[in-house]
């Protein structure tokens, strides 16, 4: 049987599409109705929904609070700031919480598009309760899509997130990021007196 990987604040599904490719059975939950969502789904509230039965969890919430472009056009105050009460929530759970590159995550991991050979500059860190091998480098081009924030098609198919709508895609991250970190993660589950791959973080 496939691992089951619970998929909170899953948005339409760039994350859950790596982790299927990496061999899981994916779950996902958000509080907003999500049409585009590949695969199972459960409208709900991701921090209370229950987390047995599950081999690991993957949680994005909100970035509005931490991104700096929130600066640029409001007030970050404005936003809610969930990766403490989230992480406190995930720990003795194997897990992974991915956010903007201001987030206040522990020992991230930074990936962007275009270490995997996709042609977008689109910055995201993870931080996870197992071991990651170092990540490839990043190779920008000048060609390479930078972030867009007007729901552009383009950026949408660039990030290989061709089921979802321009718009909708703006929440998004690329399933090669997760598909990396799945791939690994699904070695140590199935391994796990082979590596110290799921040394738990601590409060």
């Amino acid at each position: 049987m496939k691992p089951r990987l619970l998929d909170l604040f899953c948005g339409a599904g760039g994350a859950a599409m790596g982790y299927h490719r990496a061999g899981f059975d994916v779950v996902g939950v958000d509080i907003v109705r999500q049409k585009h969502y590949p695969f199972e789904f459960h409208q709900a509230d991701a921090l209370a929904f229950p987390l047995d039965g599950f081999d690991a969890i993957h949680a994005s919430p909100p970035c509005q609070g931490y991104a700096n472009v929130t600066r640029w056009r409001g007030n970050q105050d404005d936003h809610p700031r969930l990766i403490e009460p989230l992480r406190a929530r995930l720990l003795g759970h194997t897990y992974v919480i991915e956010n903007v590159m201001d987030a206040p995550l522990r020992e991230p991991t930074m990936l962007c598009g275009s270490m995997f050979g996709l042609p977008i500059r689109r910055h995201r860190i993870f931080e996870c309760s197992f071991t990651l091998e170092a990540p490839p480098k990043c190779a920008h081009r000048k060609w390479h899509l930078a972030f867009m924030h007007k729901g552009e098609r383009a950026y949408a198919d660039a990030m290989e997130c061709e089921w979802m709508s321009g718009k909708v895609a703006r929440q998004a991250i690329p399933p090669a990021y997760t598909q990396w970190i799945g791939r690994q993660l699904k070695d140590a589950l199935d391994n796990p007196h082979g590596k110290p791959a799921l040394q738990q973080l601590t409060p």
